[in-house]
């Protein structure tokens, strides 16, 4: 069966809504390492999209709206701070990354440790109460066959 998948630098791009995207994109800079590759604004100067690079990945993120994508979405806090997803991003140094959000205000929900597969990570909540995994695991350097 041919690939459906575009040949392109990342197939797969999580989306985040925020109430306060510009408070977002800083702190989520600030906190995980990101950087700002695109902020879209309509003719009141308000961002309607905005795309974070974290190494080869991508977020897209924008704001709380009602639409006919944005009636599908809920925030955590919405739903009592549960989430219905997660994101893990692969990091070269879960401690490192650990103390700078920490220091940046993010809610650690899972301590640091080393997980039983490999890698060290830990878990967290943006202000937003979106939850995020960061760890030393690499799914994609365990060999072939291992579990």
């Amino acid at each position: 069966m041919p690939s459906l998948a575009k040949n392109t630098g990342c197939n797969l791009i999580p989306c985040l809504r925020y109430r306060d995207v510009p408070a977002a994109i800083d702190w989520l800079c600030q906190a995980f390492g990101f950087e700002a590759q695109h902020v879209f604004k309509n003719a009141a100067g308000d961002i309607v999209h905005a795309e974070l690079a974290f190494g080869q990945s991508l977020l897209m993120l924008g704001p709380v709206v009602d639409s006919e994508f944005g009636r599908l979405l809920t925030q955590p806090d919405a739903i009592g701070g549960l989430a219905t997803q997660s994101l893990y991003l692969v990091v070269a140094s879960a401690d490192g990354l650990y103390t700078q959000a920490k220091a940046a205000g993010a809610e650690i929900v899972i301590e640091l440790r080393d997980e039983e597969y490999g890698g060290r990570g830990f878990s967290c909540r943006d202000p937003e109460g979106h939850l995020w995994s960061f760890g030393s695991y690499d799914p994609w350097a365990v060999p072939q066959g291992e579990v």
